[in-house]
């Protein structure tokens, strides 16, 4: 049931804001699916692209991998324009209540599997980048969509706050390199990797 679905990558440009500081960013925001419903993956920026993106399918959920205001800044509008749930680890609820103080979201559970175009999209909470960082595995696809916990070159950021490095370490080599090494990485910002390229990238922790 996999054939007809697509994955599509919508590219955003906006501002990253923590810690009181501001770095320019250009997000990946992620949609897969088929022709009658899909999955949104972040929310970044400019709801825009997204929504025309969309276009008439109907939106299952818009899934934060996590809280940084560069990944959610459009949720709750995506969520009223497109009539679709956000959902949110709710280890990062303290930093989506700094961008967005009053509005919901549904928590996401280590785990949890969510149903579109016949595939599911398989939970995978990775924390270290921030408490609540979650990666969503595909299966059928063999797909990860990492957010900003891998990249190409190797793992997110940890220098602000609510981040940890041996977390982020930890996460990475216990959840997401024992994966399939031909696994496409589809990350929250830059270019695709795969797993058996990102090993390498990962240092051992200290046991």
């Amino acid at each position: 049931m996999s054939g007809d679905v697509r994955i599509d990558r919508v590219v955003t440009s906006g501002t990253f804001e923590l810690d009181g500081g501001t770095w320019d960013v250009d997000n990946n925001i992620w949609l897969i699916g088929d022709d009658n419903e899909v999955v949104v993956i972040d929310a970044a920026h400019d709801a825009t692209p997204i929504v025309d993106a969309v276009g008439n399918r109907h939106v299952v959920a818009v899934v934060c991998t996590h809280g940084h205001n560069d990944h959610i800044t459009v949720a709750p509008e995506l969520s009223r324009q497109l009539d679709a749930p956000v959902l949110l680890h709710p280890a990062d609820d303290m930093l989506w209540r700094a961008t967005h103080p009053d509005a919901p979201f549904s928590g996401l559970t280590d785990s949890q599997r969510i149903a579109v175009a016949g595939i599911e999209l398989h939970v995978v909470h990775t924390p270290g980048h921030s408490p609540g960082s979650s990666c969503l595995y595909v299966p059928m696809l063999g797909v990860l969509f990492t957010g900003d916990t891998l990249f190409s070159g190797g793992p997110g950021a940890t220098g602000r706050s609510y981040s940890d490095y041996p977390t982020i370490i930890e996460s990475i080599r216990s959840k997401l390199l024992p994966l399939p090494g031909e696994t496409t990485v589809r990350t929250g910002h830059g270019d695709n990797t795969t797993i058996a390229a990102e090993g390498p990238n990962i240092p051992a922790t200290d046991d």
